[in-house]
């Protein structure tokens, strides 16, 4: 943990103002919360209870049955008393009962009702069931990690994005043996707004492949493989977003991915999906995340490629905030919040190096023991490719100075194609030899109490405290109807899945709720 008083003075009431003013913010958005579900938590726990495949029309049996019930208009009960129920009914496993649904030969909400004791009774064993097999692959991960420990942070971090996950392999195992330390599988473009979840292996993503339990399978088998080889493990990485957030959370616990992409506003500003659906989505996909032992990557440096990093850094370090309280409350350890942010100054700013340090250090200081994510510069990327394998070192020696956790590195060759495997190692080899030259550089120097990196941070910090206590005035529905985040603003019943949010019923029935929070002791 870096000492505070040796690095830049941050005020810490200011700190504390913002911290008081993101629990504010977060308790607005849980009454939300805890009054409705989704049809994509739904369809999470028909998954948690072991039902996965699909019907004659590949529609995946998790949207069959929750769509039978849904327009029944029964789903505020949760389909797991509708799963419960027929399996007292049909002495059937979750899983045949889904299949019979998909065969038109049953209908959940015809059967006779039993009382929702009895149904509690029938199936908590198969919820505990789901839940241990998520726990045995956290116990899993741990024992891999104490046979081959993972690099020295920051980690490197790299993508593949062919959309063919058996190329997405070759390349992921080659990124590997190069000296990355994590692999991102680029999701195919437009998935976060599919409302299913693709089965099976993929070969035919487009800007990326499909992200589905089999593809998960699958990279994590190789990677595993390519760590024992290397004595190193090789984290995998998938995105936990768009219309089926939560269904990709319980996914990737089943096949014990490492990290995923999981903000609480990114889909709501960069996919119009509608919001209130979305702070429901990400509770219980955090919830699953932080069992199952996955660390977040949350999504703020997406906010300086719509608007200005000089103008808006405190919006980041705003966003940063609330997406600690909310993650917080999901059951997430600080040591699983990769918060994110990004190198995105304009490289013809005079000092602007000076004020991205100040940005990275302050982020640092304030987030002492979370994996900061930083990501690299492309909005000034230009097709210059010796400028930008320049860009990409100033990058990483920031990274290096200020003790970020997981480094998304830079390729020369952003902003002219998906980069060749070349482009990977040249980035792998500008990030290993700026880490090994400056490893300790950031305990041997300190910052001028009067100097533009002090001002610079001073600036941001007293800006986002003004600002989060702005929202927690009005609330952030209206915030980000107000545009305050990115320069963009959605309104707060509109955007994509509004239709699956659902207020749940008096009797509402979720065990796996209750079974994480146990977990989590929360």
């Amino acid at each position: 943990m870096i000492n505070l008083q040796e690095k830049l003075n941050i005020d810490q009431e200011l700190v504390d103002r913002a911290r008081q003013a993101s629990q504010d913010i977060a308790d607005g958005v849980q009454v939300h919360i805890d009054e409705n579900t989704t049809t994509s938590v739904e369809r999470t726990v028909a998954r948690l209870f072991g039902i996965d495949g699909i019907d004659d029309e590949e529609i995946p049996l998790p949207n069959v049955v929750v769509d039978q019930v849904f327009k029944s208009d029964e789903l505020d009960k949760g389909i797991a008393y509708w799963i419960g129920n027929a399996v007292l009914e049909t002495g059937e496993s979750p899983q045949k009962i889904a299949e019979k649904v998909a065969e038109g030969n049953l209908n959940l909400t015809e059967l006779k009702e039993h009382e929702l004791a009895e149904v509690k009774d029938a199936i908590e064993d198969l919820a505990k069931k789901g839940v241990e097999s998520i726990a045995d692959n956290r116990r899993k991960r741990d024992e891999l990690q104490e046979e081959t420990p993972t690099g020295p942070k920051p980690w490197l971090y790299v993508i593949v994005a062919t959309g063919n996950i058996y190329e997405d392999l070759k390349q992921a195992k080659a990124a590997a043996r190069e000296g990355a330390d994590i692999v991102a599988v680029i999701r195919s473009t437009a998935q976060s707004l599919l409302d299913y979840v693709p089965y099976g292996a993929t070969t035919e993503g487009f800007g990326g492949t499909y992200a589905t339990q089999e593809n998960f399978r699958i990279m994590r088998e190789g990677l595993d493989e390519v760590g024992k080889e290397e004595g190193r493990y090789i984290q995998l990485v998938n995105y936990c977003s768009g219309l089926c957030m939560p269904e990709i959370a319980a996914m990737g616990a089943f096949e014990r991915l490492d990290m995923m992409l999981n903000d609480s506003m990114y889909g709501i500003l960069f996919r119009d999906i509608n919001m209130k659906r979305t702070f429901i989505d990400q509770y219980f996909s955090r919830m699953i995340n932080a069992y199952a032992g996955v660390i977040i990557n949350t999504g703020e440096d997406n906010y300086l490629t719509t608007a200005d990093a000089v103008e808006e850094a405190h919006t980041v370090l705003a966003s940063q905030f609330i997406n600690e309280e909310l993650g917080l409350r999901s059951g997430l350890k600080p040591e699983q919040l990769g918060l994110g942010h990004a190198f995105e100054m304009d490289p013809s700013i005079e000092d602007g190096f000076l004020m991205e340090v100040a940005q990275a250090q302050m982020i640092r200081q304030i987030f002492p023991d979370a994996p900061l994510k930083y990501m690299p510069p492309t909005k000034y990327m230009s097709g210059d490719i010796f400028k930008g394998h320049v860009m990409d070192g100033m990058f990483n020696l920031a990274s290096i100075m200020t003790g970020q956790g997981i480094q998304l590195l830079g390729m020369l060759t952003e902003a002219i194609h998906t980069p060749f495997i070349q482009d990977r190692a040249l980035a792998i080899e500008n990030a290993q030899y700026v880490f090994n030259n400056a490893r300790h550089l950031g305990d041997e120097i300190m910052f001028k109490p009067d100097g533009k990196i002090q001002a610079r941070a001073d600036k941001v910090l007293r800006e986002t405290t003004e600002m989060l206590e702005e929202i927690a005035d009005e609330g952030l529905m209206q915030a980000l109807e107000d545009g305050m985040f990115a320069d963009i603003s959605r309104p707060q019943t509109g955007g994509k899945g509004a239709d699956g949010v659902v207020k749940k019923g008096e009797n509402y029935y979720n065990p796996f709720l209750d079974l994480f929070r146990e977990g989590l002791d929360i």
